[in-house]
């Protein structure tokens, strides 16, 4: 039994063949856009001025949850809650993950996009502290945004306790 030539030419092809499956392993993994991907991660970022202060949003939405962080002046993560919606009769549950409990800003934001979604809900919130103004007119600036994004339950599913029929 004789071994097959071993020539600069078979090495070339054998590269040439290993080269084209990279190349398409690597194509595999390109991004691609969010229609073509079910579950995939869609990232949204924005800046409004609210109440005279720049506010900077971002939402992460990813399969069956949404994070979103709102900051105003800093970068900071800022205090990080993490909301869901709870069984038997339709109430949220709400979690503080960093921050201390005396400053809830964010968690009611975090409780009613629940409602708002039926999705869970993490929210990074650093902006200013007892200004409930500005927390109320970030979340309504957020909620704009999620709906123009279809981020949102239809009228109908979205109503549960505290939610208001505005």
């Amino acid at each position: 039994m004789s071994s097959p030539p071993s020539s600069s030419s078979g090495k070339a092809l054998d590269f040439e063949a290993a080269s084209k499956s990279a190349v398409a392993s690597v194509e595999s993994l390109k991004f691609k856009p969010q229609d073509d991907i079910a579950g995939g991660v869609q990232v949204t970022s924005f800046s409004e001025i609210v109440d005279e202060v720049t506010l900077h949003f971002q939402i992460i939405r990813l399969a069956k949850q949404i994070y979103v962080w709102i900051g105003s002046t800093s970068a900071n993560l800022g205090n990080l809650y993490a909301a869901a919606p709870t069984r038997p009769n339709n109430t949220v549950s709400v979690t503080s993950i960093l921050g201390g409990v005396s400053d809830n800003t964010g968690s009611g934001i975090a409780r009613r996009l629940v409602l708002k979604t039926g999705l869970n809900i993490i929210v990074a919130c650093n902006i200013p502290k007892n200004n409930p103004m500005l927390e109320a007119n970030a979340e309504k600036k957020l909620i704009e945004k999620l709906i123009a994004l279809g981020h949102s339950r239809p009228k109908s599913q979205s109503s549960g306790p505290g939610l208001s029929s505005s």
